[in-house]
């Protein structure tokens, strides 16, 4: 017998709010209580149908269910009223397998169970090596592949057979309440699948704990926190399942000359200040083993930011390069000879202001102030 749908019970839309459907059942439950009709068969009937809709779309998640289901997912419910409770609950099973059917293939298996887990390396490495790239040979303890059985974890000819308490799906499940509890199979620990003549070396797990090396390429440009996957590289699969990856996290050695702002190179650069007032250069070894001559300005102030353009380091998966800069910090001298302070006083004695118009000015404003 087709039954009537919930909404059109209640005489409302399908996206009312949970106050409307209150209001809505109510009102129809006032109009056809039996009681008020004098035991009027249909009446009683119109009644248990109404308070049956409200009873689902009262909750959120029988009105969820249904939305979704329609009647069907209420099939094995029980009685009217109660479309969860009565003797079965394999209905609202069967909906939460539709519902998370998207996490297991076809046989209701959960994908990758058996699958090899992730491994972390940090490596560190040198500014010259993040600059021109290079080829990183790394040791890694980890599970690896089986040797003895292939990583079938059968000795021999033997083979693997579906575990009889799961069926091959991994896992157990177990009603609690309203809900389906999953949980990893006890007898086959998840894998599916049992073996009756495990091999010797690897308990039947297909895997053992092995040193092995490893090559990566490292790509020209990578900083400091630069995450690289090795995709295969992690620890192997449980029984010859897929193996997981691994993941290099870089770590940058300190340089002696440079700081790196991104892709930018930064040097301070300290000068006296005779070259800063006259002008000069200063020569710095390039990171791609370049000399890089930098032209200073005569005039040059303390803590200017003179850059050579393109002399700075890889663009990571990119083209070009960064800058190459240098902090200029005017250092006053410290030792004098005699002849050296004479030349200076002479110097001094010169002086008429305009020679440091920033200290000139500075002055002149503390003057003004004093005036006041």
């Amino acid at each position: 017998m087709t039954k009537t749908d919930y909404y059109e019970l209640l005489g409302i839309d399908r996206g009312a709010d949970p106050a409307t459907v209150k209001a809505a059942y109510r009102k129809l439950a006032m109009e056809c209580h039996p009681d008020r009709h004098g035991g009027c068969t249909d009446k009683e009937a119109h009644f248990k149908a109404i308070s049956e809709a409200y009873d689902c779309l009262k909750d959120p998640q029988k009105r969820a269910a249904y939305d979704r289901f329609g009647h069907a997912a209420f099939q094995n419910g029980g009685a009217a009223g109660d479309p969860f409770g009565g003797g079965g609950f394999d209905g609202f099973s069967d909906i939460f397998s539709s519902i998370f059917g998207e996490f297991m293939d076809q046989r209701g298996q959960r994908q990758n169970v058996a699958r090899g887990a992730d491994l972390r390396y940090d490596l560190e490495l040198t500014l010259e090596q993040a600059f021109a790239g290079a080829e990183q040979q790394i040791h890694l303890e980890a599970l690896a592949r089986c040797d003895s059985c292939s990583g079938s974890g059968a000795r021999g000819e033997s083979r693997a057979a579906r575990c009889r308490s799961c069926g091959g799906a991994g896992k157990v499940r177990a009603q609690q309440g309203f809900f389906v509890v999953e949980r990893t199979c006890p007898t086959c620990l998840g894998a599916g699948e049992m073996i009756a003549d495990p091999c010797a070396d690897c308990q039947g797990e297909g895997r053992g704990l092995k040193r092995r090396k490893i090559n990566v390429d490292i790509p020209a440009g990578v900083d400091e926190g630069t995450r690289i996957r090795v995709a295969g590289e992690g620890e192997a699969g449980l029984r010859g399942a897929a193996a997981g990856d691994l993941y290099l996290f870089v770590h940058m050695k300190r340089h002696p000359i440079f700081q790196r702002d991104g892709t930018n190179l930064v040097a301070e650069c300290p000068v006296s200040f005779t070259t800063a007032a006259l002008g000069g250069t200063v020569t710095l070894p390039g990171i791609d083993g370049k000399k890089v001559e930098v032209a200073i300005p005569p005039g040059t102030q303390s803590g200017e930011m003179l850059r050579q353009r393109g002399a700075g380091m890889s663009v990571l998966q990119g083209r070009g390069r960064g800058d190459l800069v240098a902090r200029i910090l005017v250092e006053t001298p410290t030792r004098l000879s005699k002849a050296q302070k004479e030349l200076l006083r002479q110097f001094q004695q010169s002086e008429t202001g305009d020679e440091c118009p920033a200290a000139k000015g500075f002055f002149a404003r503390i003057k003004e102030a004093l005036a006041q």
